[in-house]
């Protein structure tokens, strides 16, 4: 799957889901994979944040790894996320993800330690060199305090498997910035959500979503509607999905979107651990968020999905 082609549209960071134990739940997980397809997404994430990549054994993300490549079966790309504390626990994640059939690798920096910038470069370097999978790098540096600038990026061109940058630090001008640093080196995807039409605007050809889990087709609406200037039509449909996209930006944004994901009956709300389920009035204000959005969903224009199964 070449990924200038396929790296386009709205891929779902997918949800992990649990059993009451917080065992691996395999056949959960692949009905909510299953119904993002047939919604029509564009690819998926998984082993993600919203995925609860550090809360997995390597074990469990083979298993995840290999039951979202079995349900996709090649109809949508599979790309899985790298989220480790060592270059080398990263490394033997990324070479167990080409091993299990992943389309491609979403590669954050080292966990827990905030790394200098060269320390960063040599780590995104380091997995590299442990697989041919193309390689997404992923931005975000209000969850994980380092930040990818576009001239660290720009210093990366020569590695030729990493091929794209999801930026989730809310500065939509990054776009620009590494474009004209790098002109069309490096494919442009929008990871936070509740920027996603400035970014594709700009110039993002993907988007990295969390609520797109529990409204996939709005999402993929919104996604084409922006892609294709129809602002007229996409205008109303973010103002109605904003409240919603606010929740992927929070701290709490597991827990949100599993929440809303339980409201809309598409997933569990189950987290592991230190995650604590939502209470009092933080759950509240997410049920209030869902509960609204479900009872006024827009009547969303034609953009060439595919029609709903009955």
């Amino acid at each position: 799957m070449d990924p200038r082609q396929r790296w386009k549209g709205v891929f779902p960071a997918v949800t992990t889901q649990f059993r009451d134990d917080f065992s691996l739940d395999t056949a959960a997980t692949a009905k909510v994979i299953g119904a993002l397809i047939d919604d029509g997404v564009s690819g998926l994430i998984v082993g993600g944040t919203v995925g609860e990549n550090t809360a997995l054994t390597l074990a469990e993300k083979q298993e995840l790894v290999e039951t979202a490549v079995a349900v996709s079966a090649g109809r949508v790309p599979v790309i899985v996320g790298v989220a480790e504390y060592t270059t080398e626990l990263a490394a033997t994640t990324a070479r167990m993800a080409a091993k299990a059939g992943a389309h491609g690798l979403m590669v954050l920096p080292a966990m827990v330690y905030p790394a200098k910038p060269r320390e960063t470069l040599a780590h995104f370097r380091g997995v590299a060199a442990a697989t041919d999978l193309p390689i997404m790098l992923y931005n975000n540096p209000p969850a994980y305090r380092t930040d990818v600038t576009p001239v660290m990026l720009a210093t990366l061109a020569d590695v030729d498997t990493i091929v794209a940058f999801k930026e989730s630090s809310g500065d939509t001008r990054r776009i620009v910035d590494v474009r004209n640093m790098t002109g069309d080196r490096f494919i442009p995807l929008c990871g936070l959500d509740d920027v996603v039409l400035e970014s594709v605007l700009l110039g993002a050809v993907g988007w990295i979503s969390g609520m797109s889990n529990i409204f996939p087709r709005e999402g993929e609406t919104l996604f084409r509607l922006a892609r294709d200037r129809r602002l007229d039509e996409a205008l109303p449909i973010y103002d109605w999905f904003m409240p919603l996209l606010h929740l992927d930006a929070r701290a709490d944004l597991v827990q949100s979107i599993k929440l809303a994901e339980h409201i809309a009956g598409r997933g569990g709300l189950l987290t592991r651990p230190p995650r604590l389920p939502l209470e009092g009035a933080e759950r509240d204000e997410v049920e209030a968020i869902v509960r609204k959005a479900l009872a006024t969903r827009p009547v969303l224009p034609d953009v060439g999905l595919p029609p709903l199964k009955a």
